[in-house]
């Protein structure tokens, strides 16, 4: 996904981020309106002191000096309004947007959860919903405007300067903003490209690892590996910090030849003037209009000759958001598929690998009825949780069939797969919320009762009312304080609160003790009325309550007798 020969151009990045704006383009046009309405403004101003001189010079000028004083003042007064409207129009459509963005993306990681995130750092996903999306703020906000109004005030300036004034001066004028809007921006991408990929490539990576840091901080301190991890950290601050400083002297160094530009045509409209008027082509009033015209058209193409600095961190992160709003998921989701409640689940000469070329199941013929525990056992990477999350089609399998109850896993609708399956991994993730919160994850409208029940099926209930809050303690406050096993619990009281027909449990006992093992497993026993379960694990012992039991040693599956 980060491959460069993959990357996509600037142009096509812009594109369809514009594309994004969809109904809101209509605001984006009264911004355009406005902002060039306000830099015209501005500029009448100056060129209201301009005609009165020019007046003042014996210029025939219909317009009185109160007139004057006045369109000036007015014009000063408009540009304040036409300004802010411009501001808020651009600022309203970029939060609109950059909220658009965040559920975009969310449904995206939706999709392609769990299968295609496997590969994904987490601290790199994080960095996309917060810093990328903010960054592209600045493309919304401040780029788009900009260049329309850059196009529209100066082809404005360019026929009153001609027909006003002197098409001469109006030529030097075209050439300026020519120069400044697009020979200097093109110029200066091309300088700080690397150097603004580089930087948030960088910055997304510094983000995975300082994250990663931080959640196993207490193993990185048990380890004494405190050191070497402050000195990582430290590389890796240097090395942002590097890239930072390059793309500022990058940036500063676009910024002084943009107004060692605009001097240069600046003297040049002056001289051109100066030339105009000893020899007779101009008179002096008229050139001081055109000349104090075009020094005040500037100021659209100078922001437009800045927008490189940050338009190279924009189309890095908006190449990465883009990618992963176009990606496919591993598997698409079945809509209007057939129904399912489900009596018993069966594969036959099922075969799957990550890699074609390397199968991690072969031929695996199983099943499992309602009302039993089939346990499959063996070593860690034999294909044990790979076959539970093909039973949840979370991949595509290779060859072979999974039916449910006779129908193919891939004609059943896929919310009603996840209604009657439900998986536990063999790590429960707890979120910073009230117990009762972790539990509704499986059930947003559980009552009190729905969840005691589900908790005493998994013989945490006790515990859980043995804390001051009861349901309504949050997990953050409880610290460390909850064992593996407490957590697993959990998540198996979630399991069954969820009310599948089939549980799927990766190695649910492996980050427990002998004594937490033999309560999960008893509550396995007791819940299962009405309920098939796949229980699966590497160790032995676990296969007590099974009733059937699989061993499954380099990916082929054989039944226990």
């Amino acid at each position: 996904m980060n491959d460069k020969k993959e990357r996509m151009g600037g142009g096509k990045i812009m594109a369809r981020l514009i594309v994004l704006l969809g109904s809101l383009a209509y605001i984006m046009v009264v911004a355009v309106i406005n902002g060039s309405l306000g830099f015209v403004s501005a500029m009448g101003v100056t060129l209201m002191g301009a005609v009165g001189i020019a007046k003042a010079l014996g210029e025939s000028i219909a317009l009185s000096y109160g007139w004057i004083i006045g369109l000036a003042v007015g014009f000063g007064v408009l540009r304040g309004l036409l300004r802010y409207i411009e501001q808020y129009c651009n600022h309203y459509i970029a939060f609109r947007l950059l909220a658009v963005l965040r559920d975009k993306i969310f449904g995206a990681l939706r999709v392609l959860c769990p299968a295609k995130l496997e590969s994904k750092q987490k601290g790199a996903i994080i960095a996309m919903i917060t810093s990328d999306i903010e960054t592209l703020e600045v493309f919304y906000a401040h780029t788009i405007s900009p260049i329309c109004i850059a196009v529209v005030v100066s082809s404005a300036v360019f026929v009153f300067v001609g027909c006003v004034s002197s098409w001469y001066l109006a030529l030097v004028a075209l050439c300026g903003y020519l120069a400044i809007g697009i020979v200097l921006p093109l110029i200066s991408s091309k300088l700080m490209r690397s150097g603004g990929v580089g930087y948030r490539a960088e910055f997304s990576s510094f983000n995975a690892y300082f994250l990663d840091s931080i959640k196993g901080v207490r193993d990185i301190v048990l380890n004494n590996a405190e050191d070497v991890r402050l000195a990582e950290v430290d590389r890796r601050s240097d090395v942002l910090l590097d890239y930072t400083k390059k793309l500022k002297r990058k940036i500063s160094t676009a910024a002084g030849l943009t107004e060692i530009f605009v001097s240069v045509f600046v003297i040049l409209t002056l001289t051109v003037g100066v030339i105009l008027v000893s020899t007779d082509r101009l008179s002096v009033g008229m050139m001081i209009v055109g000349v104090v015209a075009v020094f005040g058209s500037f100021g659209p193409v100078i922001a437009i000759s800045a927008l490189p600095g940050n338009l190279t961190q924009t189309f890095a992160s908006g190449d990465r958001v883009l990618k992963l709003l176009a990606e496919k998921p591993a598997v698409e989701p079945v809509e209007n598929g057939e129904p399912l409640d489900f009596e018993k689940v069966e594969t036959e000469n099922l075969s799957f690998g990550y890699d074609k070329d390397a199968k991690v199941l072969k031929d695996v013929c199983m099943h499992a009825e309602k009302g039993e525990i089939v346990g499959i056992v063996g070593a860690s990477g034999c294909g044990k949780s790979t076959l539970l999350k093909l039973l949840l089609r979370f991949w595509e399998k290779d060859s072979g069939s999974i039916e449910y109850n006779g129908v193919d896993i891939d004609r059943i609708d896929s919310a009603a797969l996840t209604d009657n399956v439900t998986m536990v991994s063999q790590s429960t993730y707890l979120f910073d919320q009230s117990i009762a919160d972790n539990l509704r994850i499986a059930k947003a409208d559980a009552t009190l009762d729905e969840m005691r029940s589900a908790c005493r099926k998994a013989s945490v209930d006790e515990f859980i009312m043995s804390l001051p809050d009861g349901y309504d303690t949050q997990v953050g406050a409880l610290g460390d304080d909850l064992s593996a096993g407490e957590k697993q619990r959990i998540g198996l009281a979630r399991a069954f609160l969820h009310d599948g027909k089939l549980i799927l449990l990766d190695e649910p006992t492996s980050n427990v003790d002998s004594i937490n093992e033999g309560i999960i497993l008893k509550a396995l026993k007791d819940g299962r009325e009405g309920k098939s379960i796949i229980l699966v694990s590497h160790r032995e012992s676990t296969m007590a309550i099974a009733d059937r039991i699989y061993r499954v040693e380099s990916g082929v599956l054989e039944e226990v007798k």
